[in-house]
């Protein structure tokens, strides 16, 4: 099932969003993104298109994005599995392991936010 507040915002700029579009550009085939959210839940609806916009613009393939609806209760499929306890949560994963996560209420833009813990994590990753 899809959710509805993961139709890109046919009017978000990428222009201003270079620096973290390349990181997922850089990426694309290499990461899952699984996303939680709620058509219902006023900071899906407010934050969930300009990322699917971004993930549009970086070109991630769409058999990478995983969308997970969550009710009203928070109940949904990989709720429990994930610890998902707010919505939106963005897990990004690579090799089947989590490398970055976004929750809710960050004071910066899913994409800026998960750009910034993907570069972190995977240059830790280079440096072992």
């Amino acid at each position: 099932m899809e959710l509805e507040t993961m139709q890109p915002n046919p009017v978000w700029s990428a222009d201003a969003y270079d620096d973290a579009l390349a990181v997922l550009e850089t990426h694309a085939e290499d990461l899952v993104y699984k996303v939680w959210g709620g058509d219902w839940c006023k900071d899906c609806r407010a934050m969930l298109p300009d990322f699917a916009a971004a993930l549009d613009a970086a070109g991630v393939p769409t058999d990478h994005v995983e969308q997970y609806p969550v009710d009203q209760e928070k109940d949904g499929p990989g709720v429990d599995e994930y610890g998902i306890e707010y919505i939106p949560t963005v897990v990004v994963e690579r090799d089947g392991t989590e490398i970055a996560r976004f929750v809710e209420d960050e004071p910066v833009p899913i994409l800026v936010y998960l750009a910034d813990e993907i570069e972190a994590a995977l240059e830790s990753d280079t440096a072992v």
